[in-house]
């Protein structure tokens, strides 16, 4: 059966792009269905888009339809996957504070599938901070936004604004719907964030982590199918929409936590970078100043990927992480079996676009019979290669 692609056009110079898009998308073997605002038919008509899908264009919400349908609804019913192309400063005001006044911003609001965003402006109207919030505000809910590229655009000015190349868009709705459903009927469990050790009730000792790409796998195994449980420590990102989140501090917290939930996933990633050591004492009342040094007598903490490894129930599969500042193949593959992993994670801090806080990352992922080295991509394509190769090893492990 064709999956259905929902492109919905707005009204911006780069609209004409959608039609070679929706062509390209056709000859892949989807169905496309288009949408237009008001303003879009301005640039290109709706026979363009009818003469490659050979459905009706959708414009008006109030459009009379042959089968009394209430046609956002079945259209959204449909989608595999809803695409904006482009999405003007106005529409993605419009869909991230959830306002609904016409035929695509309805049907956006209707479909419950994975949604893309490809902006395309005006330089000053995408480096506005409103758009710029909005633009976070539609990350937090989820939708893949497909970054516009530096470049001439049609008012004159040169910056960033200029829709994203037409490739990189079609490479991102491919990429969603071959993996979309692979996780169908698995439960997945994410650790994320740091853990923080408290010292007294002002001052504890943590590390850099920002969590993003913990999170990053939690909202593609979420895209993917999966039922997705987050335990995360103290992190400032916003819970991907569909995701069950459990909050942590500690490392003892995260520990127990995923003793709770740990037994019935099918797929269990430990992305968390977790303190190896906690202060033997925490003072009830701050420590003052007392000389030159300060003597703190630090206990490890439960090492958690080792206890899975070791209490791991059938067909389970499990994934660390490993953090390294030199001799990165060698540490990870010294981590992969020691602590009874059937896959690790391996980045390595000084390498460029890799590390904390970035929303990138370059990693090394470690099988017992195989080593492949990923490109450079986001956080969340990583997630999605980390997850894909997991369902795998998981559906391998099913049928042994």
């Amino acid at each position: 059966m064709k999956k259905t692609v929902v492109l919905g056009v707005s009204g911006g110079i780069a609209a004409f792009k959608a039609a070679q898009l929706t062509s390209n998308l056709i000859k892949k073997g989807y169905d496309v269905e288009v949408i237009m605002t008001q303003n879009a038919t301005e640039f290109i008509t709706p026979l363009t888009f009818e003469s490659l899908t050979k459905h009706n264009v959708m414009v008006s919400t109030f459009e009379k339809v042959a089968d009394r349908s209430v046609k956002h609804i079945s259209i959204a019913h449909r989608a595999d996957i809803f695409v904006l192309v482009p999405a003007t400063a106005n529409v993605i005001a419009k869909i991230v504070h959830g306002l609904a006044d016409d035929m695509l911003t309805t049907t956006f609001l209707a479909a419950d599938c994975p949604k893309v965003i490809c902006p395309a402006m005006n330089t000053g109207m995408y480096e506005n901070p409103v758009t710029q919030k909005n633009l976070e505000a539609a990350k937090a809910l989820g939708y893949e936004l497909v970054e516009p590229e530096v470049g001439y655009l049609a008012c004159g000015d040169t910056g960033k604004g200029k829709l994203a190349d037409i490739t990189h868009i079609e490479e991102c709705i491919c990429r969603i719907l071959e993996t979309t459903g692979l996780l169908r009927g698995k439960r997945v469990l994410v650790t994320a964030g740091p853990t923080r050790e408290a010292l007294d009730p002002v001052r504890f000792i943590s590390n850099h982590s920002s969590g993003k790409m913990g999170y990053e796998i939690a909202r593609a195994a979420r895209d993917m199918g999966a039922d997705v449980t987050l335990i995360s420590g103290p992190v400032q990102l916003n819970v991907p929409h569909g995701v069950r989140v459990v909050q942590v501090v500690s490392a003892q917290d995260m520990f127990e936590a995923v003793q709770k939930e740990y037994a019935d996933c099918d797929i269990i990633i430990k992305a968390a970078a977790v303190g190896d050591y906690r202060a033997q004492k925490t003072e009830e009342n701050k420590i003052k100043k007392q000389g030159e040094f300060l003597e703190i007598t630090f206990v490890k903490n439960p090492d958690i990927l080792a206890w899975l490894g070791e209490h791991r129930v059938s067909n389970q599969i499990i994934c660390g992480f490993a953090m390294e500042t030199e001799h990165l193949l060698e540490h990870a593959a010294e981590k992969l079996n020691r602590k009874n992993c059937d896959m690790i994670v391996a980045n390595n801090l000084h390498e460029q676009g890799a590390g904390f806080q970035g929303d990138t990352n370059v990693v090394t992922l470690l099988q017992k019979n195989h080593t492949e080295t990923l490109d450079l991509m986001s956080k969340y394509e990583v997630g999605v290669e980390i997850l894909t190769r997991l369902a795998a090893l998981s559906k391998e492990r099913g049928e042994a």
